[in-house]
């Protein structure tokens, strides 16, 4: 970077901040003589050192605007102060230049700015971001004003801003109404005309707004092109959709365009280059900046977009090696040299051709017609190319407007789509939640049945345990009645063989009767218990079947069961009463078989 262009950096920043610095310098001068007083200058300077962040000391402040014919302001004038103690020490980049602009703004717009111009078009937010582009293309001369190529250079952006074109009747009707306005217009003229629509065709105050803030961006904020591209990330090694902003210094991007999430940032330096890729991936319009700490790999959505960031990004690394630090800047330079080119041609021909004129009224030779003639061709054939080159500015406008409204409408209509798939899936997810209810409510129904069961089961299983062990009481008494039984056949033996010593020694014929009838009254009885234990045996012999616990409830003792087995006191009790009954029938039994029936 050469001395010359940090010259004329500070040069122009310089310039660019005494704009602003003259409309709040005569809003303190109240009576318009051009003299303001000191305390108010004091002021000024003090909100000054405060936003342009400028270290001072107040009381070094306060010494150069005392109230006497001493210090510099008293001696030299503000102007002079002004350069040495407080633009000298401005630097780019370490203020911001809009809350400057903010400040003497505020206080200018309070005096100058009417009612009137806030009622129309232009809202208050409007109305500052108007004025800081106006100083940015007004002239370098005091008072400023903005003439009227660089005005129609202002309405032409925020028409195209709005998808609109520009329609310069309105202001040609008006310049001719108004014929002081053609040396140029101040800043309160244009934004009293541009609020009440004089300037503009605008469809809506909220389009227009957009379109303001848009331009202000662009223009003001120094950014060369903004869009979606897509990048390729440096660790993942994915891609994702980033919003770009290119300065004249950086390429930033974003998640989206409100600018709130800030992802990265790419320093363009001098030896940063950028160049196009080959289609790779799947992706296709691929470029990439390579800088000197790595590379930056980028896709564009076609093979036009692409040319213009290649093309965007190379102005920014151009500006940067100048040391220029606003595109538009240098754009107006360009045009106002341009325009001094053309006055100066045309001054120069209206200076040799009246000479001529006056000398040789009468006397113009063929060749000197040919060559105005060939003059004229070549100035019409200019004039014929430069409307062509609108013409097809234009229709690549329009084409380009033509596209983003099918872009737009096929967004919407993808809108469109997702809302109904997302109406849908909401649908869907509905009938999901009812149907996992209705299974909840089934699941629950089925553990509460399961716990039925279960209680089922285990009361089954009680009654079950229970049958058992009655059926081994059973089994356990049959075995007993069986032992009685044997028991009982041994003793009935015993009497057969008491018989066969009767029969053996001959018994006296009282005796012989006696022991007769005995005999009978044994073996009745006996033939008696047998079929009882007969009974008895066969209702043991019979199966036991499951039953429910209710069914098998213990018997009381003194009441015996029907068809089933007794018990050994049961069985007692019923012989005994047999036996009575034997006895009062004439039968006794032998001691030995009451000694045998009392110890069963």
């Amino acid at each position: 970077m050469s001395a010359g262009c940090v010259i004329t950096g500070v040069m122009d920043l310089k310039s660019e901040l005494l704009k602003s610095i003259w409309y709040a310098f005569t809003s303190l001068d109240v009576e318009q003589s051009g003299k303001v007083s000191k305390s108010q200058l004091k002021v000024l300077s003090h909100n000054l050192y405060t936003v342009l962040n400028i270290p001072h000391d107040p009381v070094v402040l306060e010494e150069h605007f005392k109230d006497d014919s001493n210090g510099p302001v008293s001696n030299q004038g503000y102007m002079p102060y002004l350069n040495k103690y407080i633009l000298a020490k401005a630097t780019e980049g370490t203020f911001s230049k809009e809350t400057f602009d903010d400040l003497c703004w505020t206080m200018t717009s309070k005096k100058n700015c009417k009612p009137s111009i806030q009622q129309g078009l232009c809202s208050p937010k409007d109305c500052f971001k108007l004025f800081c582009l106006f100083n940015l293309l007004s002239e370098d001369r005091y008072p400023l004003v903005i003439i009227q190529p660089e005005l129609e250079y202002l309405l032409t952006k925020i028409s195209s801003a709005m998808s609109l074109e520009w329609d310069g009747t309105l202001l040609e009707e008006l310049l001719s109404q108004n014929a002081a306005l053609q040396d140029g217009m101040s800043v309160w003229e244009f934004l009293e005309h541009l609020s009440a629509g004089q300037l503009l065709h605008v469809e809506s105050k909220e389009s227009f707004s957009l379109a303001v803030d848009d331009v202000f961006m662009e223009m003001y904020h120094n950014i060369i092109k903004k869009g979606y591209l897509l990048k390729k990330g440096h660790v993942r090694r994915n891609w994702q959709e980033r919003w770009f902003v290119l300065k004249p210094s950086s390429l930033m991007y974003y998640v989206n365009e409100d600018l709130k999430e800030k992802k990265g940032e790419v320093l363009l330096e001098e030896n940063s280059v950028v160049e196009n890729q080959p289609d790779k991936e799947g992706r296709r319009c691929l470029f990439c900046v390579n800088t000197a700490i790595r590379t930056y790999e980028m896709s564009a959505s076609n093979m036009k977009q692409r040319v213009d960031w290649v093309q965007a990004i190379q102005t920014a690394l151009r500006l940067r090696a100048e040391g220029k630090i606003s595109l538009h800047q240098e754009l107006k330079l360009s045009r106002r040299k341009q325009r001094e080119t053309l006055q100066r041609s045309q001054n120069n021909q209206s200076s040799h051709s009246e000479p001529t004129e006056v000398e040789t009224p009468q006397h113009s030779s063929p060749e000197q017609q040919g060559e105005s003639e060939r003059l004229e061709q070549h100035i019409e054939g200019i004039i014929q190319k430069q409307r062509e080159v609108e013409a097809k500015h234009k229709e690549e406008e329009k084409q380009e407007r033509e596209k983003q409204q099918a872009i737009q409408r096929d967004l919407e209509r993808q809108l469109e789509e997702a809302k109904e798939a997302k109406e849908k899936m909401t649908a869907t997810l509905t009938e999901m939640q009812k149907e996992v209810q209705q299974q909840k409510k089934r699941i629950h129904e089925l553990q509460l049945t399961q716990v039925k069961l279960e209680e089922a089961l285990n009361a089954q299983i009680h009654a079950r345990l229970e049958e058992d062990g009655i059926r081994q009481e059973l089994e356990r008494q049959l075995e007993e009645e069986q032992k009685k039984l044997v028991e009982l056949q041994l003793k009935t033996s015993a009497v057969g063989s008491q018989e066969d010593s009767f029969t053996t020694t001959p018994p006296s014929s009282q005796q012989t009767e006696e022991s007769t009838e005995r005999e009978l009254v044994n073996q009745s009885t006996t033939t008696q218990m047998l079929k009882h234990w007969k009974i008895q045996h066969n209702h043991l012999m019979k199966p036991i079947t499951p039953g429910d616990k209710v069914e098998h409830l213990p018997v009381k003792s003194t009441c015996p069961r029907q068809g089933h087995a007794l018990t050994s006191t049961e069985f007692i009790a019923k012989v005994q009463t047999g036996i009575t009954q034997d006895k009062g029938n004439g039968y006794s039994p032998s001691p030995n078989q009451e000694e045998e029936e009392q110890g069963s």
